[in-house]
């Protein structure tokens, strides 16, 4: 049994006689999810001090041998490990708080010296610069630990760049751009300042790993206008000095999956507030992504696709999710996506290469030119498809009248409103005969129409996906869930090879009464991400929750379609008919002038008084 076998084995027979899901693992063991999907799936292995947490949890778990994947340290030193990282979570494990707090004072460093929307372009390539530096600094401290010491490790590193994720040339890394470690630059190239320093570390990045070219060095750190510099260099090192503090380390097992794009969402709410504009981009809560994947259940090789795709962030989960179902297998998913905004698309690369993912990327106005075609020029078709495209997106009718790839006319129709349900349409064009798709729209898309006297082309076009069976279901979001707006959303699923127990029904699941209030925003807690998904795929009536409908009750509604007006509350029993309520009404009424007027003689040899007329009618 090879060492990454033995691993996934332990690790998974952990989880199953502790009972702990990968999330719960990770906290236990003081690392990100990811690094524990990593480790399950056997793309890498931990460190030292994680495997002496390893051995730890097996022993309490009460599992034999497990020594041959973990540390060979005694117990009781691997549980003084496992105390000692538990109660050093916050630092370990950024939370989303921590990251923000890090964007944020590093934004407060260069405030008016650009434009609010300009931040991200230098933060974001800086954020990842140090990211790639403390994954380096991972890498070489496990060769160390296989080659003895520090400085051997960087000499086999130097040799043979293919031991590592990334080579870093000694001047892009971030001690040295820091200034805590030296380097001795070359009179002729030695820079002025931290921002030459910088513009010549990210081109000495490029250089040493192609493949970054277009992702980390889409700046320039030294440009100047009229003589002045873009960003002042005394600036520039408040940005590094705030990344550089320890609380905010970036390496392979301190950071959350997707930490790049939850700092883009944060960055973009700042922005959109500072301005007093939206921002015009959706990010995806991380608990949203996680609950389409899991609805999703991908498996090993299948073809996946996002045509809005943002930062990545829901195909980097769907690959988690896949790796968490089936952690030997080593086939990937085959991830494809497409964006029309460069700074998404920057940082969708930088995502993928974060995860250790090959995602194949596409920029462009995925209506009007879809990328992703067959070699015949039709729009390529899926296995599943995930997206959370611009809601409420005014159409042009007109433009689509014709439709190249014909996804609309024969599909419903054309849209003369929104165009949420155009997207809808594009996605089942995305999908194969048997492919399925979870898409996040507005919560108005599944009701627009309905029980309108006027004929409404996004009811008919519901009407139309209603009718042929295409609906899988509808899950209501609670609201304040996105930074750009209050508003709950929904997830609509498709499915054009539903199970014989779900034809001709409809899931409708009301997941609002799991949200946890949050500042600025709510979220969904992780350990109701799964019962969620698990609620919704058993497809059984859950009062408060969950209601399945036929498509003829459907039809009998007019296609509406929103939970919240088919889930069953425990408070809507059958209060029975008016009649028989008034005549109780009337009970209670006369029981109260009972009591009144005999409350009144009781009282009245005390107080000198008798019971007036009108209280002796009432008497009567």
């Amino acid at each position: 049994m090879t060492y990454s076998t033995a691993l996934t084995a332990t690790l998974r027979s952990i989880r199953a006689k502790l009972n702990l899901t990968q999330e719960q693992l990770a906290e236990r063991l003081g690392v990100s999810f990811a690094t524990v999907n990593r480790w399950e799936g056997g793309l890498s292995k931990p460190q030292k001090a994680a495997r002496e947490v390893i051995s730890a949890l097996a022993t309490e778990a009460g599992l034999d041998g497990a020594d041959e994947a973990a540390a060979p340290e005694a117990p009781a030193a691997a549980a003084e490990v496992t105390r000692r990282r538990r109660g050093k979570a916050s630092v370990a494990v950024p939370t989303t708080k921590p990251m923000e707090q890090m964007l944020w004072d590093a934004a407060c460093s260069i405030r008016g010296e650009k434009d609010a929307a300009k931040f991200k372009d230098y933060l974001l390539p800086l954020l990842f610069l140090k990211r790639l530096s403390d994954v380096f600094d991972d890498e070489i401290e496990r060769l160390a630990e296989e080659y003895g010491d520090r400085e051997t490790a960087l000499e086999i590193a130097e040799g043979d760049h293919s031991l590592l994720r990334f080579y870093l040339s000694a001047e892009a890394r971030w001690g040295v751009i820091s200034g805590r470690e030296s380097f001795d630059w070359p009179a002729k190239d030695k820079p002025r300042d931290i921002g030459e320093h910088l513009t010549k570390a990210v081109r000495a990045v490029v250089k040493q790993n192609p493949s970054l070219s277009g992702v980390i060095d889409v700046v320039d750190f030294a440009a100047e206008r009229n003589g002045e510099r873009d960003i002042n260099p005394a600036k520039l090192r408040g940005v590094v000095e705030t990344f550089s503090d320890p609380r905010y380390r970036l390496g392979l097992a301190d950071v959350q999956p997707d930490f790049l794009g939850r700092a883009y969402e944060y960055l973009l709410r700042k922005f959109a507030e500072g301005s007093g504009q939206s921002a015009g981009e959706f990010f995806t809560p991380t608990e949203v992504g996680f609950l389409m994947a899991h609805i999703m259940r991908p498996k090993p090789g299948e073809d996946c696709h996002d045509y809005a795709c943002g930062s990545a962030g829901l195909l980097v989960k769907l690959q988690l999710v896949a790796r968490e179902l089936d952690p030997t297998s080593k086939v990937p998913l085959k991830l494809t996506g497409q964006e029309l905004q460069a700074e998404s698309y920057a940082v969708a690369q930088m995502n993928a290469i974060i995860h250790d993912m090959q995602i194949e990327l596409a920029r462009g106005d995925t209506m009007i030119n879809p990328k992703f075609r067959t070699p015949e020029g039709k729009i390529r078709a899926h296995d599943v498809v995930v997206a959370n495209p611009m809601w409420n997106q005014p159409f042009a009718p007109d433009v689509f009248a014709n439709d190249p790839f014909d996804r609309f006319r024969t599909m419903g129709g054309i849209t003369t409103g929104k165009g949420d349900w155009a997207w809808l349409q594009h996605t089942l064009a995305c999908l194969n005969e048997k492919g399925r798709a979870a898409v996040v729209l507005d919560t108005g898309s599944v009701t627009r129409g309905s029980g309108s006297k006027n004929e409404d082309k996004e009811r008919n076009i519901r009407k139309w996906f209603v009718d042929r069976d295409l609906i899988d279901g509808v899950i209501l979001l609670p609201d304040n869930l996105f930074y750009n707006t209050t508003a709950s959303g929904v997830i609509i699923v498709l499915n054009k090879r539903k199970p014989a127990a779900r034809k001709n029904k409809i899931v409708l699941l009301d997941a609002s009464g799991r949200v946890k209030k949050g500042r600025p925003k709510n979220y969904i807690p992780d350990d109701v991400v799964r019962p969620l998904a698990a609620a919704f795929l058993k497809g059984e009536t859950v009062l408060n929750e969950v209601a399945v409908i036929t498509t003829k009750q459907a039809e009998d509604a007019d296609y509406s379609l929103s939970p919240s007006r088919w889930v069953e509350r425990a408070d809507t029993k059958d209060a029975g008919d008016l009649a028989t309520l008034l005549g109780e009404l009337r009970e209670l009424d006369r029981e109260a002038h009972n009591l009144s007027t005999t409350l009144v003689t009781l009282l009245s040899p005390v107080i000198g008084e008798r019971p007036t007329a009108v209280e002796r009618s009432q008497d009567s």
